[in-house]
């Protein structure tokens, strides 16, 4: 297991040097940073200024050994204070290791540069504001997704061909097909607004929130009811379809026909023997849409005003804040890349034919 753990983390390190490599290229040929930085107040003075200061007058093969550079937690970095890569306690947070000459080897976190919009403020900071919001959401969502999904799946599998089985295949279909920008729209307009008297929910709202004084800032868990339920039908829908196909499958299998031989319950036969085998698939597909809600979070999040790492990807979009696009999107590709490790040893968990 540990081998084949270890040789997960060399292919996830290739896949997020590519992933690094093409988001450097996309911003760097399509744009001029310094210009972005500057927006419409250039002049050719500071224009020289910013490209010294951020190295973007470097030619663009040693930009992107910066750009590495920056990123890796071991670091190289000149000891001349004029030079970018010089260790300065303003940009990086680390510790110098060691020098060679008029080099300093340093052991640092990874530095996503500082925002053009927000001045002086550096992404990693911007993400850190940003992301547990990001991450609670994700969360709740899929639990959402998970618990009704998986009881509406059993029921399914248990109810087939029977009118209870078609009503939940067509609430399934339903909501695989609902864009979730429109299903945002949606709910906040329906129970943000046109119910709002009963539900107490308001169309917008994030989960922390400064009380009219300015003075006092509180948790406000309602506010994560509705862009949680939005976020999860799409998931959903896909989690009562797997859970249905699979249960149905290993209901059929010899050893289950053998404990319902036995004597045993319908309730302890699924409990105790099918339903940890049917949620294989599910566990599966479950991780790759947690994963794809941190990036697809952006409408919902926008929708709703929820203060997440998706509505700063906007924020960031419409003001070109080119270091808090190129750090979100790096972000995100590292969390995908860590959750599909977790799953493959979870399932591996699951299913022992896979753990041999």
């Amino acid at each position: 297991m540990l081998q084949y753990i270890l040789h997960k983390i060399g292919y996830a390190l290739l896949t997020l040097w590519g992933v690094v490599t093409v988001i450097f290229l996309l911003f760097n040929l399509l744009s001029d940073p310094a210009r972005m930085m500057l927006d419409q107040n250039e002049s050719s003075e500071q224009l020289a200024i910013v490209r010294k200061k951020y190295g973007f007058d470097k030619p663009l093969t040693t930009q992107y050994g910066y750009y590495l550079n920056d990123l890796s937690p071991i670091s190289f970095h000149r000891n001349q204070s004029s030079n970018y890569t010089y260790f300065s306690s303003e940009k990086y947070t680390g510790i110098a290791l060691f020098s060679m000459g008029e080099t300093t080897v340093a052991l640092k976190f990874p530095y996503l540069r500082t925002s053009f919009q927000k001045t002086g403020k550096n992404v990693s900071e911007v993400i850190g504001d940003t992301l547990p919001n990001t991450i609670v959401l994700a969360i709740a969502a899929i639990c959402v997704a998970m618990f009704i999904g998986v009881v509406l799946g059993i029921i399914s599998a248990l109810e087939k061909d029977t009118w209870i089985d078609k009503a939940i295949q067509v609430v399934s279909t339903f909501g695989m097909s609902v864009p979730s920008f429109f299903s945002a729209i949606l709910f906040a307009w329906l129970f943000g607004f046109v119910l709002h008297e009963y539900t107490g929910l308001k169309m917008t709202g994030s989960l922390y929130e400064m009380d009219d004084f300015g003075e006092r800032i509180s948790v406000q868990w309602k506010n994560l009811i509705l862009p949680a339920l939005t976020l999860g039908i799409r998931p959903l829908g896909v989690v009562i379809q797997l859970m249905r196909n699979s249960l149905l499958e290993v209901l059929s299998l010899d050893y289950i026909r053998t404990a319902k031989a036995k004597g045993l319950k319908s309730f302890q036969v699924i409990c105790k023997h099918a339903l940890k085998n049917a949620l294989n698939p599910v566990v599966t597909a479950v991780s790759g849409w947690f994963a794809s809600m941190l990036a697809g979070a952006v409408f919902v999040e926008y929708i709703f005003g929820w203060n997440g790492l998706g509505k700063e990807i906007v924020d960031a979009l419409n003001t070109s804040d080119l270091p808090v696009i190129m750090g979100a999107v790096l972000v995100i590709a590292c969390m995908f890349i860590l959750i599909n490790i977790l799953v493959d040893v979870l399932y591996a968990w699951l299913d022992p034919k896979v753990r041999l």
